[in-house]
Parts: C-alpha cells; structure tokens; sequence
C-alpha cells in the first residue's frame, strides 16, 4: 500500500498506519519492522490499536529489513529521492503499487507480491 500523507509528523504516520492496517485482514499483518526514525515515536499507540507488534532494526543495520530496502528501491524509479510527492493522488500511488505488488519477486520464487496476498487469504478465509 502506498499512502498519501499530509505530513511526515508522528500523529500524521501513526493515524495513517493505524487507519490502513485495518484494511488488511489480521491474519496477514502480525507485525511491523520499522527503522528508527522519528516518525514512528507513537508506535505503542499503532500497536494498541491495531494489535500490531512493532519491531526496530539495529542502527545503521538496513539488511535487517531487506524487503523493505529492496522496495524502497524499486519505488525510486517511480519517485527519486528528494522529489516533491505532493502532486500525486491517491490514486496515482494506487497505481503505482498496483504496479509493484504485480511484479514478480525473487524472494518470492518469482511470484508477485498480489499471488502471495490471495493465496494467503485463500487459505485463511
């Protein structure tokens, strides 16, 4: 999911993480790795309200998030880094992940992010 944020404040990341977290079906999202930026300093609040735990990388320890490193990359060729992300929609960023979560992962044995999401419903549904 790619979320559209008014700000990058901790009230603003948090309300945005609580709001889509939900929009998931538990069995899927048991937990949060994060790194520690400031952004996330209402994680105890995510995880009240979502029962999500949340877990922090070792400083200056990246590869301990290594999806979400390599997302972030593949997100570059959408948005380099420094630029303004304030004129794109909601619905533009749906489009874009949309694109991502159908591209074939290796650590995934080549399926996509969108085939490991239905299977995993399918079998808990």
């Amino acid at each position: 999911m790619l979320v559209k944020l008014a700000g990058k404040d901790t009230g603003t990341v948090t309300n945005a993480l609580i709001k889509n977290a939900r929009k998931l079906p538990q069995e899927l999202y048991k937990s949060l790795t994060w790194d520690r930026g400031k952004e996330m300093a209402g994680h105890k609040r995510f995880t009240l309200a979502t029962d999500i735990k949340v877990y922090f990388c070792d400083p200056h320890q990246p590869w301990q998030r290594g999806t979400n490193e390599n997302t972030n990359g593949l997100l570059r060729q959408y948005f380099p880094k420094g630029i303004d992300l304030s004129p794109y929609s909601q619905a533009k960023l749906s489009a874009i992940a949309r694109k991502l979560n159908e591209r074939p992962r290796k650590t995934l044995n080549y399926e996509t992010p969108a085939q490991r999401f239905y299977q995993t419903v399918a079998s808990t549904g």
